[in-house]
């Protein structure tokens, strides 16, 4: 107990010291002798000039102006959305490029071409797309153009690491199958999913942490309410106190963030099995349904 407590709370907490030292440090050199003010604000002055955004966190002064955890949840809800699409597109594309060798020879070139591309690349793209659209259906096109580019760029690792597990999958599964006779999707949720699943949820991860990357610099581009809209508002009236509490602010979320992943990452091989616990509890209650209507009858 005493070593999970020295490695869970004490080091992390001396590492956080350091760093704010080092902080301090670096504040104070680069501090002008003359007016005795640091370009670089230091912690004490950083909280001085933001404690406004931390002990309201909630709050709503303007679409400017607005509590830092309210402009975190701003944020996570468009995350949510381009990561949704992104596993949504990401895995059956994966499940073929992986099962399949004449889908791989058609698309791999173009998905290994399309991977590299930056997501200031994508963002203008978006734009061009949703932009006839904005008209005909009232679209907001700035935060569709946000939505598509987290979606994009968060697809990649899904699709890579998704393929990377169905290729992974032993010869012997394959075999087992045509013993036992299975049809396409018994084969898929029994035998495919279950073996890809390490490989998949760890294309998940990277593709959320991608997907958080990414967000700041779509919404400081659209100029959307949310860390990266309001980074980029600071930024230019030049309070790099704010600025700083934005970088904190994602750092921690994406440190949240990985670290539930991690541990869903961890206990997701238990998943084919509590699947299967629930499938045969549910096959169980079937007879005793079928007894207690033809009793009622």
């Amino acid at each position: 107990m005493t070593k999970k407590l020295i490695d869970i709370i004490l080091l992390p907490l001396v590492g956080i010291a350091v760093m704010f030292c080092l902080w301090a440090v670096a504040s104070a050199v680069t501090s002008n002798p003359q007016t005795h003010k640091a370009t670089l604000p230091g912690p004490i002055q950083t909280w001085e000039q933001s404690k406004i955004y931390i002990v309201e966190p909630f709050a709503y002064r303007g679409e400017s102006d607005q509590g830092i955890l309210r402009l975190t949840w701003l944020s996570l809800v468009r995350v949510m959305k381009g990561y949704l699409i992104a596993l949504a597109i990401g895995t059956p594309v994966g499940f073929l490029l992986g099962s399949s060798e004449l889908f791989r020879k058609c698309f791999d070139p173009i998905i290994q071409v399309l991977r590299p591309v930056s997501p200031l690349a994508w963002l203008p793209l978006g734009y061009l797309l949703f932009m006839g659209l904005r008209d005909q259906y009232g679209m907001d096109v700035g935060e569709a153009a946000a939505i598509f580019t987290v979606a994009i760029c968060s697809l990649w690792p899904t699709v890579m690491n998704t393929a990377v597990g169905v290729r992974a999958i032993p010869q012997d599964y394959h075999n087992v199958a045509k013993v036992l006779n299975l049809s396409g999707p018994q084969k898929l949720f029994r035998i495919l999913i279950p073996a890809t699943l390490p490989y998949m949820f760890t294309g998940f991860r990277l593709s959320l942490g991608i997907a958080w990357l990414v967000i700041v610099a779509a919404e400081m581009l659209t100029g959307k309410s949310g860390l990266g809209g309001f980074l980029n508002m600071e930024y230019n009236a030049g309070i790099q106190e704010h600025i700083i509490l934005c970088i904190i602010t994602v750092g921690v979320v994406g440190f949240i963030l990985d670290r539930i992943m991690s541990l869903i990452e961890q206990h997701i091989t238990k998943l084919p099995h509590l699947l299967a616990v629930i499938r045969g509890a549910f096959a169980n209650l079937r007879p005793q349904n079928r007894r207690v209507a033809h009793a009622i009858s």
